[in-house]
């Protein structure tokens, strides 16, 4: 069992609940290759997912809780932009419904999806599959690395391989 602490807390859970920032982001190695996970605000910071991609993550694992759509569309939006920067596979899962006896948990937003590069062995729109808004359900895609591999070495564009590492890089700096 892995534990992944969120890095970057929103201001209202600092607020609210006084959570502080995790320094730990690292690959998961898994029998089905390496994965990532970026909670919620985390995937709002690029250089998060190219970190964990950098060390062979291929499937970004985002949970999340939004209160309203516009914050949900924010996180799906960056998602979006992950799975394409990173030509990897974007998971989001996120909560519906309500906690009316929680403080400031009172209202959720949540549509889980499984995002894709854009690409052509891939959905046209980048979407592997979508859930229906603030409904409990289950979805999957079947994700095949080898497409990724593919888009990876000679895709439409090949991010990973066109990075400019003589211009700047992706550096861990850990607390002491």
């Amino acid at each position: 069992i892995y534990e992944q602490p969120k890095i970057h807390p929103t201001p209202d859970e600092r607020y609210w609940w006084n959570i502080s920032g995790g320094d730990e982001l690292n690959a998961i190695p898994t029998d089905c290759g390496s994965i990532g996970v970026l909670i919620c605000y985390d995937s709002e910071f690029p250089e998060l997912a190219r970190h964990l991609v950098d060390q062979g993550a291929n499937i970004l694992f985002v949970p999340f809780c939004t209160a309203e759509r516009q914050s949900y569309l924010r996180v799906r939006y960056c998602c979006q932009a992950r799975a394409v920067e990173n030509q990897c596979y974007v998971v989001m899962s996120g909560n519906v419904g309500n906690l009316p006896r929680v403080e400031n948990m009172d209202i959720q937003y949540g549509q889980s999806c499984i995002l894709t590069p854009c690409d052509f062995c891939f959905s046209r729109d980048g979407i592997a599959a979508d859930s229906t808004p603030n409904c409990e359900q289950v979805i999957w895609a079947d994700l095949r690395y080898e497409n990724l591999f593919k888009s990876r070495h000679s895709g439409t564009v090949i991010n990973l391989k066109d990075r400019r590492h003589d211009l700047f890089s992706v550096v861990w700096h850990k607390k002491i």
